[in-house]
């Protein structure tokens, strides 16, 4: 039966993206598949795998078909997430697509892979 396993981020630096993405979502390194070029993250309550990060030398994409949203439920949150982020090493992007009153701020990880910070309290409702 096929089904979605979790998301992988290429990176060219493998210890330092474990290290900011282990901080910024509470994650932990798992061993078992551990190699230089490559490492699975899990959430630190043992529920699973949560990111894949694996080496790689493409470039990364200024706008990319797909990426992550990191989402927080008060506009105080994502401030507070925004300014924690940056400390631990992601830049804000100089964004050119925002919508009018976006509910999302774009950031990159110290790889330059752009991943946004939703505030859900703004999120349009469906």
């Amino acid at each position: 039966m096929l089904r979605l396993g979790f998301p992988v981020i290429g990176v060219t630096d493998v210890p330092r993206a474990v290290a900011f993405w282990t901080a910024a979502l509470n994650l932990v390194e798992n061993p078992e598949w551990a190699k230089d070029t490559w490492r699975t993250l899990d959430h630190a309550d043992g529920s699973g795998h949560a990111l894949g990060l694996m080496y790689s030398e493409s470039p990364v994409e200024r706008y990319p078909r797909l990426h992550l949203d990191l989402v927080v439920d008060t506009t105080a949150e994502q401030e507070a997430e925004i300014r924690r982020l940056i400390e631990l090493g992601a830049t804000e992007l100089d964004w050119d697509r925002y919508p009018p009153n976006p509910d999302f701020v774009v950031l990159a990880d110290p790889d330059g892979n752009p991943f946004c910070v939703v505030d859900l309290s703004v999120a349009p409702s469906g």
